[in-house]
């Protein structure tokens, strides 16, 4: 009886100990990149680089309790709702994803996909504006010009290209409008 391996034999176990170890060692699949974030956001959070630190409103802005006390109900009371909008364009989201993909094309089913995701948007939008609108009357004059100064500093820049409302020219440059693109 041969007590040795066939050479065919050692030769497989050799391969599938390389190919296994190579294969074991692998970390996964990369993460996905989210193409609505920025750049550095989509990196993995040891390899970000220090995000400016937000800025404590409260203080800043010089809140006075009551102040304070009303945001933080505002907040309270919003929140369910705003959980509520945004499962609501989520699941609009993904029917109406279904319904672009299906095995056979069906235009009302994708009409009213469509119309669903337009209405929960809007949803999602009025509550965000309507909520920056109550915190806006909370805010005394000087309160929302030190509000203003700091959402310009700590906002994300503009995905467009166009000026933002209420941004001044710099000195000798002349603010563009949409219609100045238009053939005369």
């Amino acid at each position: 009886m041969r007590n040795s391996l066939s050479p065919k034999l050692l030769f497989l176990v050799l391969m599938l100990a390389a190919f296994g170890g190579s294969i074991l060692g692998q970390d996964g699949p990369p993460p996905q990149r989210d193409v609505n974030r920025p750049p550095e956001m989509n990196k993995p959070p040891g390899d970000r680089q220090m995000q400016p630190k937000r800025p404590n409103l409260i203080r800043l802005l010089g809140l006075t309790p009551d102040q304070a006390q009303q945001l933080k109900k505002l907040n309270q009371d919003r929140k369910p709702q705003m959980d509520e909008a945004m499962q609501r364009l989520r699941n609009a989201n993904r029917a109406l994803d279904e319904a672009i993909y299906a095995d056979t094309v069906d235009d009302a089913a994708f009409q009213s996909r469509l119309k669903e995701v337009n209405q929960a948007q809007a949803d999602v939008a009025r509550l965000r504006f309507t909520n920056e609108l109550a915190v806006r009357k909370i805010l005394t004059a000087d309160q929302l010009a030190r509000f203003r100064d700091l959402r310009r500093r700590f906002a994300p820049p503009p995905d467009h290209d166009g000026p933002e409302p209420g941004d001044k020219p710099m000195p000798g440059q002349q603010m563009r409008h949409p219609s100045d693109d238009r053939p005369n």
